[in-house]
């Protein structure tokens, strides 16, 4: 028997929907009652590959935004370790955190920095060598 027209369709939403929850709520059975499916369906579709590729990518969406955020904030989270390092009227113990904070995070990029260089450079050796290789 057919599927009546736009049952697919509704369903889709409707798993969209249980994704969003998915992303919000503590558990599999809060998102399945906020979306109005039963927990036993939301976990059935769980299980559905095509359905776990949806779910994949709204989560990496969901990390992507939250990490823009916390670039955004960088900015101004530095300025303030930077008012409260220089801040002669604050407890010596918050400048010096504040000054230790920025030296740690100086050091982890320049040492990222230097890793990322570091595999650039096996990267690029890899690749000439499967071109020597190609030659021979």
């Amino acid at each position: 028997m057919a599927e009546p027209k736009g049952h697919g369709e509704k369903q889709s939403r409707k798993q969209e929907i249980f994704i969003a929850f998915l992303l919000t709520e503590p558990n599999i059975r809060e998102a399945a009652k906020k979306a109005g499916i039963g927990e036993t369906t939301g976990f059935r579709w769980l299980q559905e590959p095509a359905f776990q590729d949806q779910y994949r990518e709204a989560r990496r969406m969901a990390v992507s935004q939250a990490i823009s955020q916390i670039q955004q904030a960088s900015t101004e989270a530095v300025q303030t370790l930077r008012t409260v390092m220089a801040d002669e009227e604050a407890p010596p113990a918050s400048r010096v955190s504040a000054a230790k904070a920025v030296l740690e995070m100086s050091l982890k990029a320049v040492e990222l920095d230097d890793l990322g260089r570091r595999v650039e450079k096996l990267e690029e050796s890899i690749q000439a060598k499967r071109g020597a290789r190609a030659w021979c």
